[in-house]
């Protein structure tokens, strides 16, 4: 059965090197590992299977890095922990545990432990005292030395909003500002990655590539029937969250609300609930969108001198989400 959400996209990553770091008990075999690859056809996903003593791993890890030069590093849990501390590299970490001696001893990751995956070596179980909550209580505790204001430009956090095993969100977002919340588990399934992750990565590729892609405005009112959304309760409209995972990507785009003050923090609050990591940092609260320079202003509103072809959301031409849907489909990106 075809995969619903998982697709590929061979232009993007194509040519480079994509290091994913796996978590506690896992290996380079992991699905994630899987996910990238079929996502990333042209890209080369390394994925080395981590020794369990953390000193051990980061090293191995700073060689691989030194070998490979990665384009991009994953991280997820244990791995995110890792991957902050890979310098100098462009850097996604997915509930990264900070904590790592807490989370062991908080979730019961102690005595004997099985692999989750399999590994090159053929170890199937793996032993945690004392001792080895000690090295990374040791680890843990050199956690962020490194950093500075360039690397605050090079490691984004994406945190799941349903994470029972891991939350160092605070921790993290003290030092790194690109850090957000997503739907997800600690664990990341198709949906997380492709509706989180991969808005991330493109971004990221776009820029390693200075790629300009034509920019959509996107009126907020057209999402919803209410011109403010003024809570979670208020429903999007219909396809519109289709919509925007389509136009993700081929373009560049962006969410435009009044600047009215009472309605900041609901209207970022209703972005994120429904349309998520593509609305974080592409937010616009303004008056004034006639000065909004850009290939196309989606809007609800009847805008008189925008600088954008207008599409006017629930006229005769763009009833519904799915007119909207069908007629970019036929610019293909342009």
């Amino acid at each position: 059965m075809e995969n619903p959400y998982v697709k590929q996209f061979p232009d993007l990553m194509a040519g480079k090197k994509i290091l994913y770091v796996h978590g506690f008990a896992s290996s380079g075999q992991s699905g994630t590992v899987t996910r990238l690859r079929t996502v990333f056809p042209n890209a080369n996903v390394i994925a080395p299977d981590l020794p369990i003593h953390p000193e051990e791993a980061l090293s191995l890890l700073y060689k691989v890095c030194e070998e490979e030069q990665p384009d991009l590093i994953i991280g997820t849990s244990m791995g995110g922990m890792y991957a902050e501390k890979l310098y100098g590299y462009d850097r996604i970490c997915v509930n990264a545990a900070m904590q790592m001696a807490d989370t062991m001893k908080e979730h019961g990751m102690t005595g004997t432990q099985q692999f989750q995956n399999p590994r090159q070596d053929g170890v199937q179980e793996f032993y945690v005292d004392k001792a080895l909550i000690k090295e990374y209580k040791e680890m843990t505790e050199r956690n962020f030395e490194g950093l500075n204001a360039e690397e605050q430009t090079r490691v984004w956090g994406l945190f799941g909003d349903e994470d029972t095993t891991v939350n160092t969100y605070d921790m993290f977002s003290e030092r790194y500002p690109l850090s957000a919340h997503f739907h997800g588990e600690h664990r990341m399934n198709d949906q997380s990655f492709m509706h989180s992750v991969m808005p991330v990565i493109r971004w990221i590729d776009d820029r390693q590539e200075q790629r300009q892609r034509p920019i959509i405005y996107i009126g907020i009112e057209s999402l919803s029937p209410s011109p403010f959304p003024l809570g979670k309760e208020q429903k999007p409209l219909p396809s519109c969250q289709k919509a925007v995972r389509m136009l993700i990507e081929k373009y560049q785009v962006f969410f435009v609300a009044a600047a009215e003050g009472n309605q900041y923090d609901t209207t970022a609050s209703w972005l994120t609930e429904y349309i998520g990591i593509p609305a974080w940092r592409h937010t616009i609260f303004t008056h004034r969108r006639d000065l909004l320079y850009g290939d196309y202003l989606i809007s609800k509103e009847k805008e008189d001198d925008t600088m954008a072809t207008l599409i006017e959301f629930g006229s005769d031409t763009f009833k519904t989400w799915d007119d909207i849907i069908e007629y970019f489909a036929r610019l293909g990106g342009q």
